[in-house]
């Protein structure tokens, strides 16, 4: 079996929706768009014709069919027409496309968690009357955005266990460093990935100045502090 595939140029498994795949293919173009990276002196254009090349035969459910057959060998395979969560924590291909689809789908929850823990702040100093306008006690209303925070952090533990066994320390799960090392990693896909995340932060210290570093590394604290806030309700 080959060892790339247009799955692994997605980064999205055997059986994805086209919404996956569609997802995926606007996500990367956003990073891999020549106009995105024509002022880092980085040429994209190769790995962009790829990743549209797959998205037009994985999108197209024949095309999808005869590709299948010419790289498995299958015959037939039921795709799914849902999305559950982080690929049913599988990882079919070792792409590192696959690992920044996983960073993002957690930065997704971690904003999500942020709006909703906010709101839950906001709400706890209202007053009684406006619950009994609306039907409910101030207890329910809180029981149901823990619920909501609670399913987001268990989506959440998922996500954290793929990048955990990809070997990411999580100083590097967010976008900035995932956006760097994706656009390199593209350029040579047979490099080892691992080795990327010491060229970012060589590429930090080095072209960076004291307050853009400043702001990076609020950033990540601020990134990191509220991952384990939203983590905190997976316990409740």
């Amino acid at each position: 079996m080959t060892t790339h595939t247009y799955y692994d140029v997605l980064g999205v498994s055997r059986d994805a929706t086209l919404e996956e795949i569609t997802t995926a293919k606007n996500a990367l173009a956003k990073v891999y768009h020549p106009d995105a990276n024509i002022h880092k002196d980085i040429d994209t254009t190769a790995f962009m014709q790829e990743i549209l090349e797959a998205y037009r035969v994985l999108s197209n459910p024949e095309k999808r069919k005869e590709y299948n057959r010419e790289i498995f060998g299958e015959t037939t395979r039921v795709f799914r027409t849902f999305t559950v969560g982080p690929e049913d924590g599988r990882d079919e291909s070792g792409s590192f496309v696959t690992y920044w689809n996983t960073a993002n789908r957690l930065n997704e929850i971690i904003g999500k968690s942020v709006s909703l823990i906010r709101r839950e702040s906001q709400k706890k100093s209202l007053p009684q009357r406006i619950f009994k306008k609306i039907g409910k006690s101030p207890k329910q209303e809180e029981s149901f955005r823990n619920r909501q925070i609670s399913e987001l952090s268990m989506q959440a533990v998922q996500y954290i266990a793929v990048l955990k066994m990809a070997g990411i320390p999580m100083e590097y799960w967010n976008p900035d460093a995932m956006n760097w090392v994706l656009v390199r990693w593209g350029q040579k896909q047979s490099i080892d990935y691992h080795t990327l995340f010491p060229r970012y932060d060589a590429y930090i210290e080095e072209t960076k100045s004291s307050s853009e570093k400043l702001r990076l590394r609020n950033q990540n604290r601020q990134y990191q502090n509220n991952l384990k806030r939203l983590l905190s309700y997976a316990l409740m």
